[in-house]
């Protein structure tokens, strides 16, 4: 081979045809893929859409991009066929011939001219400087197509990929929400009057503005993938479309706490009757037990009893009229509300109970050990005992008198049970308070 500057050594023939056979695939693969480009949907949505933000300056460039790629695949197409006629000429090719293909395969021989807008919209590293034409070898005039074509894919494949997932979705998310808002209107919850009407307006609202910033700016809601230099890396950003997803989730679970308390509501409103019923009841019977602990026990502080909150009634009648008047937004706040306050109602005037007759069951609780004790004493065959005698009639006596003692009473039981422990020969029952009495039978 003869050298040749600058392109290096003169091609062979069999060199020319392995280099035209490779140019020839690469062409074909080029053209499938610009013509796919073409067809692409995403390229087609973008052409008629008024786009705004990042989209609107990226399909600037991407769109410039795309002219000047046909540009260059003309050019491309150009060489190609100039190399094809050359080697046609002759079976064997004369070094002419191979000189001038050596130069047009290997050298800088392809010209590429672009119309003044195409260079100026294309991205900087791509247009050269913004000339409007530049001398390119065949390679690396593929390189730069290869360059442009993966720029402008990722483009409309991000912008196609967003436009597939999210519209679509908060279309769907939008017929649930006019769903919701009918049976919110139903159920009277509506904007200005209760909270989750406020909500479905305001949800509403989101998802109409949402639904327009994604299709003028999808690529403002896409998010790459990390590391990924695929075409179309990543995913669309779903994160406010989500937001109100579960916006609309909450408002759905309160209008179906309202639909229950339409279904439910007479049957709610009678157990709360009868809760506050029994609340009133256990009352009137501790005021009741109050007075007969003040007849019958000396001494004993007894806590007064309060009368029946009139508020709960009031707010009870309250629910019983929202429930005639259909109100069942307001009624459901309200019934969760009183059915809590009845309950507690209900354990507040049972503990009442509980502690106004504290002393008759302290009286019951000596009475019954006094009579257990006289039992024991019996069966021992002690029952005639003077001593024992005199300490049980001397414990009854104050146990059974009104008012009795129970701190006095309490010492005479316990009085009787050391006695009934020193006659049976078991051991002394300790003392808890006073003086020990040591008199004997004929004290």
């Amino acid at each position: 081979m003869g050298v040749t500057d600058p392109t290096g050594p003169v091609m062979d023939r069999d060199e020319v045809d392995r280099a035209l056979a490779r140019l020839g695939a690469e062409h074909e693969a080029i053209e499938t893929s610009l013509l796919a480009l073409q067809d692409h949907a995403g390229r087609r949505l973008l052409e008629g859409a008024e786009l705004t933000g990042t989209t609107r300056e990226r399909w600037t460039s991407a769109d410039a991009s795309i002219t000047l790629l046909w540009a260059y695949f003309d050019a491309y197409t150009d060489a190609l066929r100039s190399a094809r006629e050359i080697r046609a000429r002759r079976r064997w090719s004369s070094r002419e011939d191979l000189v001038e293909l050596t130069e047009l395969l290997r050298g800088e021989s392809v010209t590429v001219a672009g119309s003044a807008s195409a260079a100026a919209n294309a991205p900087t590293l791509l247009s050269a400087g913004g000339r409007l034409s530049e001398r390119f070898s065949l390679e690396t005039l593929v390189d730069r197509m290869n360059e442009l074509y993966a720029t402008s894919l990722d483009m409309v494949v991000t912008a196609d990929a967003v436009w597939s997932a999210l519209p679509a979705r908060i279309d769907l998310l939008a017929a649930e929400l006019q769903r919701t808002r009918k049976l919110a209107h139903s159920v009277g919850v509506r904007p200005g009057e209760h909270p989750a009407g406020d909500d479905l307006e305001r949800i509403t609202r989101i998802l109409t503005k949402l639904r327009e910033d994604v299709v003028s700016d999808p690529l403002g809601f896409w998010v790459p993938a990390q590391g990924s230099s695929a075409p179309g890396g990543g995913r669309p950003d779903t994160a406010a479309y989500d937001r109100q997803a579960r916006a609309l989730e909450e408002v759905r679970r309160e209008i179906d706490a309202v639909l229950t308390v339409r279904q439910d509501a007479e049957a709610r409103l009678i157990t709360l009757r009868d809760v506050l019923s029994r609340a009133d009841r256990t009352l009137a019977e501790a005021r009741t037990a109050r007075g007969e602990v003040l007849a019958k026990i000396a001494a004993t502080e007894v806590p007064v009893v309060s009368g029946p909150p009139t508020a709960l009634q009031e707010q009870l009648a309250t629910a019983a009229e929202y429930r005639r008047s259909a109100q069942w937004h307001r009624l459901s706040p309200l019934l969760e509300s009183l059915e809590q306050k009845a309950e507690d109602e209900l354990l507040r005037a049972r503990e009442s109970l509980t502690a106004v007759t504290a002393p008759l069951a302290v009286r019951a609780e000596l009475r019954g050990r006094l009579d257990a004790y006289k039992a024991k004493v019996a069966r021992h065959g002690l029952a005639e005992d003077p001593f024992l005698i005199e300490r049980y009639d001397a414990a009854r006596r104050m146990l059974w008198s009104a008012p009795c003692d129970l701190r006095v009473a309490e010492q005479a039981v316990l009085r009787y049970q050391q006695a009934a422990a020193e006659a049976l020969g078991a051991p002394r029952v300790p003392q808890q308070s006073g003086p020990e009495d040591r008199r004997g039978p004929g004290a």
